[in-house]
């Protein structure tokens, strides 16, 4: 397998109120389990799942509660980007993020796709 095809890019536009960021997250920790190089780009209301607090209150059974999967993915080596407008449009700013969280444009996740990266949305 090329180092291309072992990469994966998550797109999350999905926030607190959808089970699919749950899904989102436990998808892109099986990636890693199974050797894939994971990105996680979060966009819209999403970039709610990377605010300090947020997801701890957050489990959709029987998945793991949504703060373990977010936790998690930043752990195993994930690359947890929030989209720099969303984040500026909500108020937000680095400290108000979890540790790991890159606040970034787009062109980060673009890049993978362009080099062969396989992709996801939720």
């Amino acid at each position: 397998m090329s180092e291309e095809s072992r990469k994966l890019v998550v797109l999350i536009t999905q926030g607190l109120e959808s089970e699919l960021s749950s899904v989102a997250f436990t998808i892109a920790n099986g990636g890693i389990t199974s050797g894939l190089d994971v990105s996680i780009f979060l966009t819209s209301s999403a970039v709610d799942l990377a605010r300090k607090r947020a997801v701890d209150a957050t489990q959709v059974h029987p998945l793991e509660p949504l703060s373990d999967l977010v936790q998690d993915f930043v752990k195993r080596g994930g690359n947890l980007w929030a989209c720099t407008p969303c984040i500026k449009g909500r108020g937000y700013e680095q400290d108000d993020l979890i540790e790991g969280t890159v606040i970034t444009g787009a062109s980060v996740m673009h890049e993978l796709i362009q080099g062969g990266a396989a992709t996801l949305s939720f």
